[in-house]
């Protein structure tokens, strides 16, 4: 069913294409008689209207009407349009001689639209019938041969021939009929033939028959009684046998409209004449109209509707009031005149709700029907839109239009018009009403989801969960529904070399992104990517934002005390002569850390034996001086412990320890080197008898140093931490010392420094559990430990000034 009432709507929509495209479409007329059969074939439309029966189907003929039932259907394969429901003229134009029906058949691809009408023919399916089963005439006895009485009407809801044509009376000697035909309808008048005599018989009983002038003839009858009244022989008169009177419809109850006048030549009651109305020729009129029995004067006795009834027909009759009454007839034409006092009537149909926003100018929305049941000038109506909208009115036909679009569509602007119509007539004054149909705008896929920024920055910190929402994306679409449902993805894209899909994942639904993995700062600051929105309409439309990521810094790493020093763990050593001044460069402590900012601003701290006081260290620079000169009483060795402090939250640390020895002269200071581990299959005969030589020489200096280390204070740990690649190398004050390291090393000699330098070049060391010792001026060193076969330790003369 609602399948079937969207394609009735569609099909009145295209009708109104075509009315607004090109109204070319020709009338035909049909004719058809009431009361014939369904599928009774009204005409052949294909042949009408030169279309093939085929092309018919092909674009799909509809018959389309008004009314409330579809009394007609084309039937597509013959092409004849044919009766579809019961058509009862007397139903459908009550007391009209003429019945016609408007239709529309409609075709579309092209779109074509053709007015049908058909007329009603009617037929004898309503005999004729008499208000009254008996009458009654009071005739005086004296009355003259030829005396004529009218007899009452009789009715027909036939038309035309079908309507009462003729009255006939039952054979009678003393009277016959005298039928006129002139008019609407046949009427009819009694006519006395021969003398009453009414001591011989007093009342007479006739049959009068009305037949009407169908094929076969109908009729119908009603008994006419005749009481003899004697003496009384003068007929009351009207001064006119047709009075004619207009009247307003909109007179009030009691508006005298006509005054009688009639006359009787007798005297006394003979002649005191009362007046009434008699029942016939139109149903309603005794019931519209009152006439005063003594005054004669008629007034309106109910509401007149011209809409209703535009005329009526009244028979008088003057009474005496003799013994025996005599009767006078007149009759008396109300002609109702029409006043505006109906206001148009506004009817919508096939409103085509809702409009897609993309709709294209000149789209029909809807059908309007505009009706007044005034006539004449009264009934004449204009229809316009009130406010200002993208929609007009079109006319199609007469009171027929169409609401079409007239400008462009933007849900997003508006999405529901309240369109008010207004209908106004011609009459004085002009009455008018309105109508308000609610177009709604169906949305359609044309605007993309928008981000509210261009740009999203992230602030992440290092070290953060795996799985944490680092943040939510949002974007907004000002379409509806599913044109409005917004999904998230990332865009596969590979910063800093790797797919962001490792790094970060979202959800589709809500834009939360999370991350995969916990980011560390050292290794990756800051990195983008790009985020997609797109709806789910037909077709899809997207945005992207840019994402971009910036890891904040955490302390997480503690200060790295950098060669040729060890860290905590290990014992460095460097020599100071007894004859320094204060201010006297000890040793420089250099530290990183891979943190940033505050997190990798270092600091040095010096610690050293309570009592002792004599070095200080630079908290910026690191570097270790002499506070005073030495005296007698100072040790001859100093263990230091510098501590090295970042400025992160917390604070984080190295330290490392130096042995400060002093010597007697400069001449005696000795350098420290660090126990190199070195291939023994590597090693020249060159190499080898240079370094016994080193480590001969040195032997004598830690003997001397380590007896004054145990005389002066107690280490509680002697050892060295472990190193897999330990490295040698010099300070511009000629010492010696250690640094750790994983990588290869050149060492080298320079005769611009107070020792020379070397350079190792170590190949994968393992773990070492002694270091070496120092250095002493005679380049001879000790060692504690064999140095595996498989290190080679390459050494180069004072010539090389460069190391490659």
């Amino acid at each position: 069913m609602i399948r079937q009432q969207h394609r009735e709507a569609e099909w009145m929509v295209c009708a109104i294409l075509l009315c607004l495209s090109d109204w070319s479409a020709a009338q035909i007329s049909y004719s058809v008689s009431e009361e014939v059969d369904k599928g009774t074939v009204v005409g052949n439309l294909a042949k009408d209207l030169n279309i093939h029966t085929q092309q018919l189907e092909e674009r799909g003929f509809r018959i389309v009407s008004g009314y409330s039932k579809n009394y007609f259907e084309a039937n597509l394969r013959t092409g004849a349009l044919v009766v579809n429901d019961r058509i009862d003229r007397e139903e459908l134009c009550p007391n009209l001689p003429k019945c016609t029906l408007n239709i529309e058949g409609l075709l579309s691809h092209p779109m074509n639209m053709y007015r049908i009408e058909v007329s009603i023919v009617d037929i004898n399916d309503n005999a004729p019938s008499f208000l009254e089963q008996t009458h009654v005439f009071n005739i005086s006895e004296s009355s003259s041969t030829g005396e004529r009485y009218p007899l009452p009407i009789a009715q027909d809801a036939d038309t035309g021939s079908n309507s009462v044509k003729t009255y006939k009376l039952n054979p009678n000697e003393h009277f016959s009929i005298d039928v006129s035909s002139g008019g609407e309808s046949a009427s009819a008048e009694l006519v006395l033939q021969k003398a009453l005599d009414r001591e011989k018989q007093h009342t007479f009983k006739v049959t009068l028959t009305a037949v009407d002038g169908g094929k076969p003839a109908r009729s119908g009858t009603m008994h006419i009684f005749v009481n003899v009244i004697d003496v009384n022989d003068n007929t009351p008169s009207f001064s006119k046998p047709l009075y004619k009177v207009r009247v307003s419809e909109n007179s009030p109850i009691g508006t005298t409209i006509l005054k009688l006048n009639a006359t009787d030549l007798d005297e006394g009651s003979n002649s005191d004449i009362r007046f009434h109305l008699m029942r016939r020729g139109n149903v309603d009129s005794p019931e519209k109209f009152i006439v005063s029995p003594e005054s004669g004067e008629i007034t309106v006795k109910a509401k007149l509707d011209y809409e209703e009834s535009n005329a009526y027909e009244l028979r008088v009759q003057a009474t005496d009031q003799g013994a025996s009454p005599r009767s006078g007839y007149s009759k008396v034409l109300v002609e109702v005149v029409d006043v505006n006092d109906n206001a148009p009537e506004i009817s919508i149909t096939s409103l085509m709700s809702p409009v897609k926003e993309s709709a294209e100018i000149g789209t029909v929305v809807a059908l309007v029907t505009v009706t007044d049941k005034d006539g004449g000038q009264n009934g004449l109506t204009t229809c316009q839109i009130k406010d200002s909208v993208p929609f007009t009115l079109t006319s199609n036909y007469k009171n027929y239009y169409s609401l079409i679009v007239d400008g462009l569509l933007d849900r997003e602007i508006v999405s529901q018009y309240n369109v008010t119509i207004t209908a106004t007539d011609e009459g004085s004054p002009p009455l008018s009403s309105t109508a308000v149909i609610t177009v709604q705008v169906s949305d359609i896929n044309d605007n993309a989801p928008r981000f509210p920024e261009g740009n999203i920055n992230i602030y992440i910190k290092e070290n953060s969960k795996v799985g944490d929402i680092i943040t939510t994306t949002s974007a907004q679409d000002a379409d509806t529904n599913e044109n409005a449902k917004v999904t998230y993805s990332l865009m596969d894209t590979y910063p800093k070399g790797f797919p962001i899909s490792s790094v970060v994942n979202i959800n589709s639904e809500t834009g939360d992104i999370v991350s995969l993995q916990s980011f560390n700062y050292e290794e990756l600051k800051t990195f983008q990517f790009k985020v997609q929105a797109t709806d789910s309409g037909v077709p899809p439309l997207s945005s992207n934002v840019t994402v971009n990521v910036l890891i904040l810094d955490e302390n997480d790493n503690n200060p790295t005390i950098l060669a040729p020093y060890s860290e905590h763990g290990s014992v460095n050593s460097e020599s100071i002569p007894y004859s320094a001044e204060a201010g006297y460069f000890v040793a420089k402590i250099r530290a990183v850390d891979a943190d940033s900012g505050y997190n990798a601003l270092l600091s040095y701290h010096l610690s050293e034996p309570k009592g002792n006081n004599l070095f200080r260290i630079g908290t910026s620079t690191g570097e270790i001086r002499t506070k005073r000169r030495m005296s007698d009483n100072d040790l001859k060795t100093h263990p230091l412990v510098v501590l090295v402090s970042d400025n992160g939250e917390p604070s984080l640390s190295a330290t490392v320890s130096i042995d400060v020895v002093v010597v007697e002269s400069t001449a005696d200071i000795q350098t420290q080197f660090r126990h190199v581990p070195i291939k023994e299959e590597s090693f020249s005969d060159l190499n080898l008898y240079l370094l016994i030589a080193i480590v001969s020489v040195s032997v004598i200096f830690l003997l001397s140093l380590i007896s004054l280390i145990a005389v002066r204070c107690h280490r509680t740990d002697g050892s060295f931490s472990r190193y897999s690649a330990p490295m040698i190398t010099t300070h511009p004050d000629g010492s010696w010392s250690y640094s750790k390291s994983t990588q290869q090393y050149d060492v080298c000699f320079s005769s611009d420094t107070l020792k020379s330098d070397v350079v190792v070049f170590p190949a994968p060391f393992p773990p070492v559990d002694t270091e070496l010792i120092s250095i002493n001026g005679g380049d001879t060193f000790t060692r504690t430990q064999t140095l595996p076969s498989t290190d080679k330790v390459w050494f180069f003369t004072e010539a090389l000034s460069v190391c490659n």
